[in-house]
């Protein structure tokens, strides 16, 4: 243990951290907060997928926009952003995954589900996996808007979401931080947004 210096990875991962930041467009959080908005104003559904822990964060997305964005949550007139994730139903996860295969775990769901103007949200580490891009796929051919939270080059996802931002890093731990990030900024946004709607106010 004494060999290992664990101030200079810290700091290297850190450092990490701030060059990916230092990457990301604002104008890309700005244009996916106001495609969000739209289908909080439309009551469209906002469809969220990852796998692994890119599926946590899915799953704490849906939580942060469903309910982080409510005034008071004991208000049952408030207006409501509708949201899923599609990472959370086991049985249904693994039912698709035993009878079918894992690559149609998530584009199954949406057969049940999804509608023109709605949104796909997909988070990914490598924009690679196969269950990931199948879904892309089936939510354009409905007419859905797709959304990617992707990391590196983006991947193969990249072509299939008409809106993303990409955590330029190779590093999976950074890439799934600053996802959970950019699920918070946008919670924040929406939530500044929707109050403003909610009070008659142009945004």
């Amino acid at each position: 243990m004494q060999n290992i210096d664990i101030t200079s990875i810290a700091k290297k991962y850190l450092k990490g951290i701030n060059q990916a930041v230092n990457q990301i467009k604002l104008e890309d959080i700005q244009q996916i907060a106001t495609i969000l908005l739209e289908a909080y104003n439309n009551s469209n559904t906002v469809f969220i997928m990852g796998n692994g822990g890119s599926a946590s964060t899915a799953s704490h997305m849906a939580c942060d926009l469903g309910k982080g964005t409510l005034k008071n949550v004991y208000n049952h007139n408030e207006k409501r952003l509708r949201v899923i994730s599609i990472t959370d139903n086991i049985a249904t996860l693994t039912a698709f995954a035993n009878d079918l295969s894992y690559n149609d775990i998530f584009s199954q769901q949406l057969h049940n589900l999804i509608n023109p103007k709605d949104i796909l949200i997909c988070i990914s580490c490598s924009g690679n996996s196969a269950n990931i891009v199948k879904a892309l796929k089936y939510a354009k051919e409905k007419g859905a808007t797709t959304i990617g939270f992707l990391g590196n080059n983006g991947g193969k996802a990249k072509k299939y979401t008409e809106y993303n931002i990409i955590i330029k890093s190779s590093n999976y731990g950074i890439i799934e931080d600053l996802h959970l990030t950019l699920n918070h900024l946008l919670t924040t946004c929406l939530t500044f947004m929707k109050d403003a709607i909610d009070n008659g106010k142009n945004i």
